[in-house]
């Protein structure tokens, strides 16, 4: 959601957000309330985003959430606050055991005693045990929005006022149980993703003049030295200085191998080094790391709700009032049409109402979706949003940019050819100064093999990018260009012979860059590019988990196009494309498949990237341009991740079915029960406790998905 510059994002802990009920209650009580742009909530992480314009502060959110009997606390007191909060960690618990306490109190008075008695031990088991559900019901009734919590009211009520005391205090008891349950399943989660992401280490030992020196990872300034030794993780993005060593990438990336680093190599945050010491320099301070970026980019995915979590949502404002009406049907009808015993069939309605508590629906999705993203995370696959999760499950087609996607990206100089008077280092000083401020992996070939050559680097003036053909610039006062064999022909200079030598060197499938001035063409420069390892065997992958088409687009000329794909095991081509082409393609391939996606490196096929159903970004460790750029970011360019990506998808999207599926049929079963006056009201509750446990650890086993 794009927002006004004037409003701001505050961030809150939230005490008890544990189900989409809380969130739903804040909701409510904040969001249309004057100043408020919107909310977004991540249930796991208990938090809550209150997106207001600038004349509202913090403590007024604080006293707003007060309104509804719930707490809230800035999130930068997280930690205080739960070392601080006692009653936070074991209010729950506390009245659990109270009401545990009085009703077994009153079940031996019933018997011992009188039932008089009895009934005053119920009415403590039923106010210890809702003590957190009354204030949440009668705000519901105030707000005409029935929940959970308003549901279980009114069965214990109903319970009380057809004289059913232990059955009123059963549900009482079992209920808050039941709560109690959630809140520690929940944390469990929140805890088992908590541990998945936390990867930062809270130290770095600093080189200075006087020696080593110890400091918080907030504590160091980019240019520092830093020593990481065997065996740690390092503490920030760097780059080596002194040393050599092998790294284990794995927790950023998903790579099972070690990577060997010498001097120039980067270094990132959270990686771990092994058998070597090393000497590095700090990059970028520790909020500003790519951990640091893509543990903030997970948890701003957690706040993006999937299609599956939207539907839940709408289907349980729709489902609860549909319930209710359906138990007063149930308690009244029966007794007036065919003169039934209200007594019983009000105690079927009652059953009813607590059977048909959406809790274990609506809890049971974001865990899964959550936890999915974390998993995804370790494998080195940063998904920016649930729906994009799932997403990945559908795709029937996708298109490939070619240039460091299914190549190496680092393609270098074959041929060197002056025309017209010229030299190779004349021509080479030419192109380097043309192609000096172009980031395109075809430029860098150009730059490189102009060092090599030991060409002094000059940059042109008055440099101008004509976009997917060349540029154009001043070098010694003389106009001159560089670009494609397009690029060249439209510049009405290529001859015959020229033309002859062109495509003789795109036969050999390499790619051209044609360099010329207002006179003639100076040169021309080939330059080749290596498939990637394994490219076929990943492709053929892909082709085994569901996707129908594979499609490359490239720039560059047909041969060079063709050289690839036939190497690759693409289905299908197009070359010489614009972006705008780029674009056109893919929204052919969209209207032929619905489900298509676009993988390139992120900047130059942005365009084609967001036409496409999903955007994947290529080989992005560190790049924050193609993180922002894509819907999905592999921050290693690893083509094999993937077919990973598509069965953990389909997984998830499986997993949330089942699910669904499971907490509906168990309710139907109850329900069917409690018409039949088959089931009581604890038999409803303990399926309902049930039912939210088996969801919550099933979504949970998603965290474990291996590459």
């Amino acid at each position: 959601m794009a927002l006004d510059k004037n409003v701001k994002k505050m961030t809150f802990g939230v005490v008890g957000l544990d189900c989409a009920v809380e969130s739903r209650l804040l909701k409510d009580a904040i969001e249309e309330r004057p100043g408020v742009s919107h909310l977004e909530f991540d249930l796991l992480q208990g938090k809550m985003m209150v997106y207001v314009f600038e004349n509202i502060g913090q403590s007024t959110v604080i006293e707003w959430v007060k309104g509804i009997q719930m707490e809230a606390y800035p999130w930068s007191e997280r930690e205080r606050k739960q070392k601080a909060s006692v009653w936070g960690k074991y209010g729950r618990l506390l009245m659990v055991l109270c009401s545990g306490i009085f009703l077994l109190a009153g079940v031996a008075c019933h018997h011992l005693l009188s039932p008089a008695v009895a009934e005053r031990l119920y009415f403590f088991a039923i106010a210890f045990g809702a003590y957190f559900v009354f204030p949440k019901a009668f705000y519901a009734l105030k707000r005409l929005m029935p929940d959970m919590n308003l549901l279980m009211v009114m069965a214990i009520s109903g319970a009380i006022a057809i004289g059913q005391w232990f059955e009123g205090a059963s549900v009482s008891f079992l209920f808050a149980i039941a709560l109690l349950l959630e809140s520690w399943s929940v944390e469990k989660a929140r805890l088992a993703i908590t541990a998945l992401m936390d990867l930062k280490p809270s130290k770095a030992r600093v080189v200075t003049e006087s020696g080593l020196k110890e400091l918080g990872v907030n504590e160091v300034k980019a240019g520092a030295l830093i020593l990481v030794k065997p065996g740690e993780k390092i503490p920030l993005d760097a780059i080596v200085e002194k040393g050599i060593s092998s790294v284990d990438q794995a927790p950023i990336t998903g790579e099972s191998r070690l990577v060997v680093k010498e001097q120039g190599a980067e270094l990132f945050a959270g990686t771990i080094n092994h058998e070597g010491a090393l000497v590095c320099r700090v990059t970028k301070e520790v909020q500003e790391t790519t951990l640091a970026r893509m543990i903030e980019l997970v948890e701003e995915a957690q706040a993006k709700r999937s299609r599956s979590e939207q539907w839940v949502e709408k289907f349980a404002r729709v489902y609860t009032p549909i319930m209710m009406i359906l138990a007063f049907l149930i308690a009244c009808a029966p007794p007036l049409l065919m003169g039934g015993a209200w007594e019983s069939w009000i105690y079927r309605a009652l059953v009813i109402l607590v059977i048909a508590c959406p809790c274990a629906l609506v809890i049971s999705t974001p865990v899964t979706v959550v936890s999915g993203l974390a998993a995804a995370a370790r494998q080195g696959v940063l998904i920016k949003g649930g729906n994009f999760l799932e997403a990945a499950s559908q795709l029937k087609a996708l298109a490939f940019d070619k240039t460091g996607t299914l190549t190496y990206g680092k393609p270098k100089v074959e041929r060197v050819i002056p025309l017209n008077g010229h030299t190779e280092e004349q021509l080479l000083e030419k192109a380097a100064a043309l192609e000096a401020a172009s980031e395109h992996p075809i430029a860098h070939a150009i730059i490189m093999a102009a060092k090599e050559r030991k060409i002094r680097i000059r940059h042109a003036e008055r440099y101008q990018v004509t976009k997917g053909k060349g540029a154009e610039g001043y070098v010694d006062g003389e106009r001159y260009w560089v670009g494609s064999h397009r690029f060249m022909n439209e510049m009405g200079q290529e001859t015959a012979e020229i033309h002859e030598i062109a495509l003789g060197l795109e036969d050999a499938g390499h790619s051209i860059l044609a360099i010329g001035s207002d006179r003639h063409v100076c040169g021309l420069i080939s330059v080749s590019d290596t498939p990637r390892n394994g490219i076929k065997r990943t492709l053929k992958e892909v082709k085994r988990v569901g996707i129908e088409e594979l499609m490359m687009l490239t720039g560059d000329h047909v041969p060079a196009a063709e050289a690839i794909a036939t190497h690759a095991g693409i289905d299908t081509f197009r070359a010489e494309l614009l972006p705008e082409d780029k674009v056109k393609v893919v929204a052919a391939l969209k209207d032929k498949w619905s489900h298509v996606g676009m993988i390139g490196d992120g900047i130059n096929d942005a365009p084609a990237m967001a036409t496409a159903s999903l955007g994947i970004a290529m080989g992005v460790m560190g790049t924050d341009v193609a993180i922002e750029t894509a819907d999905i970011a592999l921050m290693t360019d690893d083509l094999s991740k993937i077919p990973w990506l598509v069965r953990h998808s389909k997984r998830v999207v499986r997993t949330i079915k089942e699910n669904t599926f499971f907490a509906i049929g168990i309710k139907i079963v109850v329900f069917g029960l409690a018409i039949g006056g088959l089931a009581t009201l604890w038999m409803a509750i303990a399926a309902d406790i049930g039912t939210s446990l088996v969801v919550i650890f099933n979504g949970l086993k998603v965290l474990k998905t291996r590459a």
